[in-house]
């Protein structure tokens, strides 16, 4: 079991730089009209930070996939939210300040995982039919049909809209692979999960890199947060079996809690900008601000 969590938090560290490149990388594409442009991720693979990124991305999903086996969903998912923190240190080195505020929040997701990772029970893969699995296409169905039509809300929904479309995408992704049997080729090319987790993961990183570009980061971010966590934490208690060790519920809940109160905290940190490379654009006035 804890070599599960030690590949969540491998998994959140992955996520957490991969972040840092690829906001600077959709920061600096070009923006479109109002409407969700998929052509964004077109724009943006040519930048090595974004590539750079993807490559990140891709090594925290196998670690995410490996912790999926034998952790539950909101032992996992709630680490991933920690990728926050790894963030916001990160950004100190690109130029951002962090106050006593942002170094808390780092210092409370730690306790929280801590909590988190007393509390969890090991998980086997659970046992589900194929109708769990059609369900989970359907929900990736309406997710991109919901944020493709993103453009028609009003303007000031747009960015908290998209971040939690994001989010909730990257919450489908962990349950397709809570749900995936075996991490051997065969049974990756033959698992139908395997392929909603990559379309949903598209989906996900074309949502947020718009919602960047359109609205406050701290708003989308942390409904990306939102999305990615309580969604399927909840999917796995319901219906996947999840459960804490006997005896530990209030110390799993605060854990939970801590850890995504925590990572709220650290939303501005969703996109960090540098603003000491010359190839960086200005930072937004909520990245660009040293924190009190």
């Amino acid at each position: 079991m804890w070599w599960g969590l030690l590949c969540a938090l491998a998994a959140a560290l992955a996520y957490g730089l991969a972040s840092v490149m690829q906001s600077m990388a959709a920061k600096a594409a070009p923006q479109g009209g109002d409407a969700v442009d998929p052509r964004l991720l077109v724009r943006v693979i040519g930048q090595w930070r974004f590539l750079a990124g993807i490559g990140l991305d891709l090594l925290g999903f196998g670690f995410q996939l490996a912790a999926l086996q034998v952790l539950p969903l909101f032992v996992v998912q709630a680490a991933l939210a920690a990728s926050l923190a790894v963030t916001a240190v990160a950004a100190r080195f690109l130029g951002v300040t962090l106050g006593r505020r942002e170094w808390t929040a780092v210092g409370v997701v730690c306790v929280g995982l801590g909590l988190l990772g007393l509390s969890a029970e090991s998980e086997g893969v659970a046992s589900i039919d194929s109708g769990f699995r059609w369900g989970l296409v359907l929900a990736v169905v309406v997710l991109v049909a919901i944020g493709l039509s993103a453009g028609l809300a009003p303007k000031r929904l747009r960015a908290p809209l998209l971040g939690l479309v994001a989010g909730l995408c990257f919450g489908v992704v962990a349950i397709s692979g809570r749900v995936i049997p075996s991490l051997k080729p065969v049974d990756l090319l033959t698992e139908t999960a395997t392929y909603t987790a990559i379309v949903a993961g598209a989906g996900a990183m074309l949502f947020f890199a718009s919602a960047l570009q359109r609205g406050s980061i701290t708003t989308a971010t942390a409904m990306l947060v939102v999305g990615e966590t309580v969604f399927p934490a909840a999917v796995g208690i319901v219906a996947l079996g999840d459960r804490t060790r006997p005896g530990f519920i209030v110390p799993a809940a605060a854990g939970f809690a801590l850890a995504i109160a925590a990572a709220l905290a650290l939303a501005r940190f969703g996109e960090p900008t540098a603003n000491s490379t010359e190839e960086s654009p200005p930072s937004r006035e909520s990245s660009a601000s040293p924190a009190p």
